[in-house]
């Protein structure tokens, strides 16, 4: 919480004084939408915090002047594009936005960004089209699973990390063209393997349908959320497999944000209250004590949802917990996600 902030105090100042040197170029293509943002050299390391809607930069690299160029290339179906029609003309508006703060508290700099077209011969608006209201865009869904460096700022450049320390995963579902969906990490384990078998081994992360079993015996916690589609669990790294490659097998789920309980939550401990907390609303947390016993696992809505392909196992790794007393070294290798 103290990284956070620290971020949100620092940064703010920071960008105040060289946002207005940022340069922002945009190029609206047929259904897509390319975007170059420069950012100065002092708002690198948080490339992590820029936003175009609810997607991060699709590729992001540092020019030999210092900069970043931070791209943006997507469909205008995606990153929550609002689409507009005024007179002749068929309008998609979004925002570029710099959010060092998590996503309840305002953006530090907003930048609107527009496409017009055309009109097409023959639109009709949805809420005029008798069958746009029962579609809910159920086809597949694109899961991520990332490592983001301690200070939450971008995406980690090595996979050795300190006992003790804490190492940010990061996991995101893209949304497309459906409803607003909420992820959740229903299970998580680590294991010394990339592939999980009946006898593995493990450790026991998440269990019970989202409980952070982790933050009720360690400092691990869930953060607060930039949006629903996204989740970061800050988990503190533990002895399990220590000095080997170690792997995050987790179970994601995107689920209806207006629908939570037993089965379906996001509840980490928060020991200054001796209680388990909902994440998404601290006001239902009752709905979290089932943490300390057995959750019911049905869901009304369960087969229905879950059989249209909102449920997916991503694995991060390999990973190596290093005791900072050990002098042996390793060598890094990639982090990389089996999906």
């Amino acid at each position: 919480m103290g990284t956070q902030l620290y971020l949100g105090v620092i940064v703010v100042a920071l960008f105040a004084t060289t946002v207005a040197n940022a340069g922002i170029k945009v190029n609206c293509e047929k259904d897509s939408i390319s975007i170059t943002w420069t950012i100065h050299p002092m708002l690198v390391p948080f490339a992590a915090r820029h936003f175009l809607g609810n997607c991060m930069a699709s590729r992001f690299n540092v020019l030999p002047s210092g900069e970043g160029k931070a791209e943006f290339n997507y469909k205008l179906a995606d990153c929550n594009f609002k689409r507009l029609v005024k007179g002749k003309k068929l309008l998609y508006k979004n925002e570029l936005t710099f959010r060092p703060r998590p996503r309840s508290s305002p953006a530090s700099y907003v930048y609107p960004i527009e496409c017009v077209y055309p009109r097409p011969k023959g639109w009709i608006p949805p809420f005029l089209n008798a069958g746009s209201s029962v579609a809910e865009g159920r086809g597949g869904l694109k899961f991520h699973m990332l490592l983001l460096n301690e200070r939450i700022t971008a995406v980690a450049e090595t996979n050795v990390i300190p006992l003790g320390s804490f190492m940010p995963i990061w996991a995101t579902v893209e949304q497309k063209s459906h409803q607003p969906l909420l992820l959740l990490m229903e299970e998580c384990v680590a294991a010394t393997t990339p592939e999980l078998q009946a006898n593995s081994n493990v450790y026991p992360i998440i269990r019970n349908k989202g409980c952070l079993l982790d933050s009720e015996k360690g400092n691990s916690m869930f953060l607060q959320r930039y949006h629903s589609s996204a989740i970061t669990l800050y988990l503190q790294s533990f002895k399990f497999g220590l000095g080997e490659e170690v792997y995050i097998h987790c179970k994601l789920l995107a689920w209806d944000p207006e629908v939570l309980s037993e089965s379906k939550k996001a509840c980490h401990y928060v020991k200054e209250n001796e209680r388990w907390e909902l994440l998404d609303d601290p006001m239902q947390s009752s709905i979290c004590d089932c943490c300390s016993r057995t959750c019911n696992t049905r869901s009304k809505r369960g087969d229905e949802w879950e059989s249209n392909g909102f449920r997916h196992t991503s694995v991060l790794g390999p990973l190596i917990i290093m005791d900072p007393l050990q002098q042996n070294t390793h060598n890094a290798s990639d982090v990389s996600i089996a999906d």
